[in-house]
């Protein structure tokens, strides 16, 4: 099976959709950014009663926040953008990756059918679940395939 193949059969569901935080609608981007460092993560969920409301990333941080720092102690649903185009588990990760490189997405939030939230695809994701997949091919390529040492080394 072709790479194009399996990435087209393979669901979102079956990557590391875990590189995220959630928090609730009115909270505050100074603690919300806390959240994120805490995490480890460059992406918030917002939701309010359970559903996804909004995302907040590290764009959104550096174009509405670093360039006026004041907004620090205004909501995150002030600076995040609302509405978020969402994927659902079943989506194929084909057409999912297909969806962030069109809009140029980092981030893709992942709802199921009943608006829950179940995580957010990132290429990280799908850059791990092939090295996963096929560890020898993608973690023994050197950086720089076509470029070859003009003396041996050792010698």
């Amino acid at each position: 099976m072709s790479l194009k193949e399996e990435l087209k059969s393979e669901r979102v569901s079956h990557l590391d959709l875990s590189r995220f935080c959630q928090i609730v609608s009115g909270t505050a981007v100074r603690q919300s950014l806390a959240n994120m460092r805490q995490n480890k993560t460059n992406v918030c969920l917002i939701t309010k009663e359970n559903a996804l409301i909004g995302i907040l990333t590290e764009r959104d941080v550096l174009t509405k926040v670093a360039t006026n720092p004041a907004n620090l102690n205004r909501t995150v649903d002030d600076i995040m953008t609302a509405n978020p185009i969402t994927v659902t588990p079943d989506t194929s990760a084909a057409d999912a990756l297909w969806l962030m490189d069109e809009k140029q997405f980092r981030n893709l939030p992942v709802v199921d059918r009943d608006g829950k939230i179940k995580g957010n695809m990132t290429h990280q994701a799908v850059i791990s679940f092939l090295a996963a997949r096929y560890p020898v091919e993608v973690l023994n390529r050197p950086p720089r395939p076509d470029h070859f040492p003009h003396k041996q080394e050792g010698g």
